[in-house]
């Protein structure tokens, strides 16, 4: 699902106020991580993640094993912070602007 312009506004918005949910150890991303991070997702739908020290191409092999794991879509990233978000199809908790 691509996401407008307008609609990565939005989700900026929300997760600014988030704490970080799944916080990620020096063994980095782990089939076990992403499959908490799955059910984060499900229940949470956008979610903040706190990556492990290392330098940038690093902490972007964990978001790409992340999103790729999961098939969350990156909102954000500042940092060693980045939020992402997957629609829960079931049961949408977060109304998304057209």
């Amino acid at each position: 699902m691509a996401l407008t312009s307008s609609q990565i506004r939005y989700l900026r918005s929300l997760a600014h106020d988030l704490s970080a949910v799944v916080l990620l150890g020096n063994k980095g991303a782990t089939e076990a991580v992403v499959k908490e991070l799955n059910q984060a997702l499900d229940i949470h739908e956008l979610v903040k993640i706190k990556l492990s020290g290392g330098d940038k191409e690093e902490r972007q092999a964990q978001i790409d094993v992340l999103t790729g794991g999961t098939g969350a879509e990156q909102i954000q990233q500042i940092g060693h912070v980045v939020v992402l978000f997957r629609r829960n199809v079931d049961e949408p908790k977060i109304a998304l602007p057209r």
